[in-house]
């Protein structure tokens, strides 16, 4: 089997990405001896920043010198990107010999496997056998049926914050939300709360009670933004200096500042993460898809905000790095989002606005969110292709910002490369 044949066979036509419950990825495991209770484990979920947050983790214990596993989807260009130690995506042979093994198991399981939990186990038996000093794994959806959520004993359960969303699965309110979310922790291990919700928090501090799991937060008080501009971000955190982070976006400063105090709370467990590696690890920490600059010249910016928080995280960013100009928006939005919120949000600081239809069944056509942005006075068209949109878009002189559904990367960032030639 070669690594094409594997993707396609692990998708399969009638196979969902994923579905609740944990019964199917622990047969999975226990098939393959139960990799995830040989490995140490950095669990992470949250409604927003979680691939952010782990992505700062990891840089910051390769600087320390560890064998850090990371595991976080969607993948947006190839499914082994998923799957990684110190940065590099698992080899193609690997993940072939390793999918067909794992295909192999699940034709003898009663309750065929989704697509996202044959790629749990895939990871958690690589990072076994890649000899992980510790393994970053975050949640896909939710937390408390999510396939992740096999491991039993993690180092740090991580709740990067909690908004509506996926509310078909996770519930219609911020409180079931964050029950879901509190599913991750477990029996007196420690779990770290990085948000601000009040609600979400009374249900994450009841469930941590609960399972006698001491409760830490991320001091935001001690975070002080001191410059941005296209090549980085400045800021002070906690006693901590003139730290420079290689991530665009002044959301990034969120989520380097909980990266840090995760950082804080392994040291307390005897990890050994000078501050040169904390500084490293910011400096030169590469994360796809969040405010990524995608060409200088043309300027093209591409970020995966897809839900009311982090449409608002984004724009924010925008009107800061862009603040007497107006941009030209590329975007697209699954039809079970908040579309006509994120809209209103976007269309003050558009200068015109070209919507794709993202490649996923629950994709909002093109031509119907050009009519909610036409219907707040932008003016706003559909395109057929993302090497169109861009084309139009970087046609009218202004900044260019890809906004939107993570599953129009790969198309945007083909087209960018093409353009550049």
């Amino acid at each position: 089997m070669t690594y094409r044949q594997a993707e396609d066979a692990l998708r399969g036509t009638n196979r969902p990405f994923c579905k609740p419950g944990t019964q199917r990825v622990e047969a999975l495991c226990q098939a393959l001896g139960d990799p995830q209770r040989t490995l140490r484990v950095l669990h992470v979920t949250g409604t927003n920043g979680k691939g952010s947050f782990c992505a700062i983790v990891d840089a910051m214990l390769s600087a320390a010198g560890y064998r850090v596993g990371r595991f976080s989807t969607p993948a947006l260009c190839e499914m082994r990107e998923t799957v990684t130690v110190n940065g590099e995506p698992i080899p193609e042979a690997e993940f072939a010999a390793l999918a067909q093994e794992l295909l192999a198991l699940s034709e003898k399981l009663p309750d065929p496997p989704t697509e996202f939990e044959m790629l749990t186990a895939l990871a958690l038996k690589w990072f076994r056998k890649s000899k992980c000093d510790l393994v970053i794994l975050e949640c896909g959806m939710g937390g408390l049926t999510d396939a992740t959520n096999v491991i039993d004993s993690p180092v740090l359960s991580v709740i990067t914050g909690v908004s509506v969303d996926h509310t078909s699965f996770l519930g219609a309110t911020v409180a079931e939300i964050a029950h879901q979310k509190a599913g991750i922790i477990k029996e007196g291990r420690p779990v770290l709360w990085c948000g601000a919700d009040p609600e979400a928090e009374a249900v994450i501090r009841a469930e941590a009670k609960a399972k006698n799991a001491p409760l830490h937060t991320v001091p935001k008080e001690g975070l002080t933004l001191k410059s941005w501009d296209l090549s980085g971000t400045v800021f002070d955190f906690n006693g901590k200096t003139d730290l420079s982070l290689s991530l665009l976006g002044l959301y990034q400063a969120d989520n380097a500042a909980n990266a840090l105090t995760a950082a804080d709370l392994l040291r307390a467990q005897g990890w050994r993460i000078p501050e040169s590696a904390l500084r490293e690890g910011l400096r030169t920490v590469r994360w796809k898809g969040r405010f990524e600059i995608l060409s200088r010249s043309p300027l093209i910016i591409a970020d995966g905000g897809h839900n009311p928080e982090g449409i608002a995280r984004a724009a924010e960013s925008v009107e800061a790095y862009f603040p007497h100009t107006p941009v030209c928006f590329v975007t697209g939005i699954m039809a079970d989002k908040d579309y006509r919120a994120v809209a209103a949000r976007l269309a003050p600081l558009a200068a015109r606005v070209f919507c794709l239809t993202p490649h996923n069944s629950r994709a909002l056509p093109a031509a119907d969110y050009a009519e909610v942005f036409r219907s707040l006075g932008v003016s706003a068209q559909a395109c057929t292709d993302g090497a169109d949109a861009l084309c139009r878009a970087v046609d009218e002189g202004h900044p260019v910002v890809c906004l939107g559904s993570l599953y129009m990367y790969a198309e945007l960032k083909d087209a960018v490369d093409r353009l550049r030639k």
